[in-house]
């Protein structure tokens, strides 16, 4: 016998006929709603990223732009076919250049040189989207073939290799537009872009460019600034100009260039080999550097910093770039200091952090204008000691601050950055870099970022499109 509920009225319900009444309400607010949800997605279907927000999807649709092979693998093709130079040329690329494939293979190398390795991010990226779809089971950058389909659309140019093969041959020229080869590869690359529909559509914004050189495509700043810029930091970008914007700080970054709203910081390619917790040594050294004593604008402390410190007991500072001479000194040093030593140079940060990160050397960060990747990903004070200069530069106060962790607070330092050195690894292991990419990996992490950053620039685009003709975008400023 089924069990009786009575209802306000005092007339009975049997629980059937309830659930009967429930089942027939709810398919009514199911229909309702997919109606509804289908009406919003037809009104959003004019940019992907219009729907964005209500999916749980991380992955990112990416469409890479058809540009000539020549701005890409086949400036490394050519970059394989010189001879060696002070700039262009180190022990490791000599090698590659005696074998003469680098001028033939589809996917050349990219050069070994320090100066031009460390901004390999653009490689990287590039071989993951240019890897074949079956191999691309961990990369959640979908690519797709229809510019309409993408979230984002990624210029492939490699700009570090451009900009570096001008200053190699002829740096004499290169703030010049004649005879400016790279002038010239940035202007091709930006007039077949702008011809697009993809760019037309957005202005640029959904655009994805790789310029982690701080010269890489400096001539045509202004006419990328909108897109999605990627760059170890904002050094290149600072714009001494008070008197254009309402902001009090004289050194602000102007927002119509770079803001941490829409680009995103990435890392230097680590020139130093992985430590693994389990291979960490005792560690003889309290401080070390190794790097230019002089450099320019706020790396104008590190000279400051270096005449405090040579002296100091325990404190190791040397001179020079960790090329193919001085590559095992720097190994040697970073792996026997219990902390190295991250000065600003001409840009706020370097190579030497992600050096330090994999040589397990706890880094001490000096530079109050730094911004790093990955940020709320990763908590760099987890296993990283941030001073002010202001507190650096007082005599004796950097080495007595360091000394006083305990070993205890060292070691903790030490297993949150093993933790962590994966994240800021670009290499796949792959020849080409064509191949399946780490999950946990740089590449990966980029386009997470990448993908946080949607949202807002959806609205960007959308605030755009309502502005009447002959209606300038008012200037903004981001000085924080």
């Amino acid at each position: 016998m089924p069990v009786i509920v009575k209802n306000n009225n005092n007339g009975p319900f049997s629980v059937p006929k309830l659930f009967v009444v429930f089942t027939l309400l709810s398919i009514l607010s199911l229909a309702f709603f997919f109606s509804t949800s289908t009406t919003n997605t037809n009104i959003n279907t004019s940019h992907p990223s219009l729907s964005l927000q209500s999916s749980t999807d991380s992955s990112i649709n990416v469409y890479v732009a058809e540009l000539p092979r020549s701005v890409n693998y086949g400036l490394l093709n050519r970059y394989w076919s010189f001879g060696t130079d002070s700039r262009l040329g180190s022990d490791s690329d000599r090698e590659i250049r005696s074998n003469n494939l680098g001028k033939t293979l589809e996917f050349p190398p990219y050069p070994e040189n320090p100066l031009i390795k460390q901004y390999s991010a653009e490689y990287w990226i590039m071989g993951d989207l240019m890897t074949p779809p079956k191999l691309r089971t961990g990369s959640i950058a979908k690519r797709v073939l229809d510019a309409r389909d993408a979230h984002v659309v990624f210029v492939p140019f490699f700009a570090t290799v451009s900009a570096e093969m001008q200053l190699g041959m002829a740096k004499g020229v290169f703030r010049k537009k004649v005879g400016n080869e790279d002038y010239h590869r940035q202007r091709e690359v930006m007039d077949f872009l702008k011809k697009t529909k993809a760019w037309k559509r957005s202005g640029g914004r959904d655009h994805v460019f790789v310029l982690t050189d701080p010269v890489a495509m400096w001539h045509v700043k202004d006419e990328i600034a909108p897109a999605i810029l990627l760059v170890v930091d904002f050094g290149g970008w600072y714009r001494l100009d008070s008197k254009s914007s309402n902001c009090s700080s004289s050194d602000m970054i102007q927002h119509t260039q770079v803001s941490v709203l829409k680009d995103v910081i990435v890392p230097y390619t680590n020139l130093l080999p992985r430590l693994h917790l389990s291979e960490n040594q005792e560690r003889h050294h309290l401080l070390y550097f190794k790097g230019a004593k002089h450099r320019h604008r706020g790396g104008l402390v590190r000279q400051k910093l270096w005449d405090l410190l040579i002296n100091e007991p325990g404190v190791v500072m040397e001179e020079g770039f960790p090329n193919a001479t001085g590559r095992e000194q720097s190994i040697r040093g970073m792996r026997t200091s219990e902390f190295c030593l991250h000065p600003a140079g001409d840009t706020p940060t370097s190579c030497r952090l992600f050096d330090a990160i994999q040589s397990l050397c706890i880094p001490v960060i000096v530079s109050d204008n730094i911004e790093l990747p990955f940020e709320g990903m990763v908590d760099y004070s987890e296993f990283s000691v941030f001073v002010a200069v202001d507190d650096a530069l007082k005599p004796s106060w950097l080495v007595n601050h360091i000394q006083r962790f305990s070993k205890e607070q060292k070691d903790r330092f030490r297993q949150n950055m093993a933790g962590v050195q994966a994240i800021f690894v670009y290499d796949n292991g792959h020849p080409g870099g064509i191949g399946p990419i780490p999950v946990d990996g740089a590449v990966n992490h980029i386009w997470k970022k990448v993908h946080q950053k949607l949202p807002a620039i959806q609205e960007a685009i959308i605030r755009e499109k309502r502005k009447p003709p002959g209606v300038s975008v008012p200037r903004r400023c981001h000085c924080t």
